[in-house]
């Protein structure tokens, strides 16, 4: 039986041109990003050769899609090198563009393994609460935080893992981390003393996500990050995703708008 990512990024089609059915059940709330942008890799995935493994993808969120409402994807082929394939992907939701994102696959080489090591600031021993994502039907990782937390969203720092069976993909497994990615972001980025936004709300404008090493979803990952700036109503935090031993899995960039 397919695991809950390959159902999520199943396409209809191919060439260059794709669809998906997102969320079912609960038309009507705002798309959640990282589900769009999943789709999107698995998208440019398809056109690639299986050899080439995701690398990386620079994504941005151009307005708020429908859960509930089909979703159209097209695959511009923008390169095929003899290392790297270039793909440039947008999604477009009754007409309307609602996504952009470029994304890069590398064929794998032999090189030198090194990382900058930092232990995180919160423990899998200290994170003892677990709280679930508001939608239910993305609610597929066991996700813990610290005690006092906010249990309505998961904000950073946190551990997670996959609730459920994924396949030994490459690509699935680069999606559901994409999947997260999204996750706690946009209250990462918060500006100082400032509890909720305004009347004009949050929203992630952009993502970008380095997919750095290969990893096994099964097993607990740990995912912060920090702030770094805010002005222009445009906050900018930096996140890492690394694994229980503090191997450096991915490397994680979003910029979101905070009017006040």
């Amino acid at each position: 039986m397919p695991s809950w990512i390959a159902e999520m990024v199943r396409l209809r089609g191919d060439g260059n041109d794709f669809a998906t059915s997102v969320s079912p059940g609960v038309g009507g709330r705002r798309l959640y990003g990282g589900l769009i942008a999943a789709q999107a890799l698995a998208a440019a995935a398809a056109t690639v050769d299986p050899a080439r493994l995701p690398q990386s993808l620079h994504a941005y969120y151009i307005k708020g899609g429908k859960a509930g409402v089909d979703v159209e994807f097209t695959v511009e082929r923008t390169r095929d090198g003899r290392s790297f394939n270039t793909r440039r992907v947008t999604a477009v939701q009754n007409g309307a563009a609602i996504f952009e994102m470029l994304a890069s696959f590398h064929r794998p080489e032999a090189t030198t393994d090194w990382q900058r090591t930092e232990p995180p600031r919160l423990t899998l021993a200290d994170a003892t609460v677990a709280t679930r994502m508001p939608e239910r039907w993305a609610d597929h990782f066991d996700v813990r935080i610290a005690p006092g937390a906010p249990l309505d969203w998961p904000n950073q720092p946190f551990w997670f893992r996959t609730r459920e069976p994924i396949e030994d993909d490459p690509v699935l497994r680069a999606c559901a981390l994409t999947f997260i990615s999204d996750l706690g972001l946009v209250s990462a980025a918060r500006p100082p003393g400032q509890e909720m936004p305004g009347p004009g709300g949050a929203a992630s404008l952009d993502h970008a996500l380095w997919l750095l090493r290969p990893s096994d979803p099964h097993h607990w990952h740990f995912y912060d990050s920090v702030a770094l700036s805010h002005s222009d109503a445009r906050g900018l935090a930096r996140g890492s995703i690394q694994t229980e031993d503090g191997t450096l899995i991915a490397s994680v960039a979003q910029e979101s708008l905070w009017r006040m």
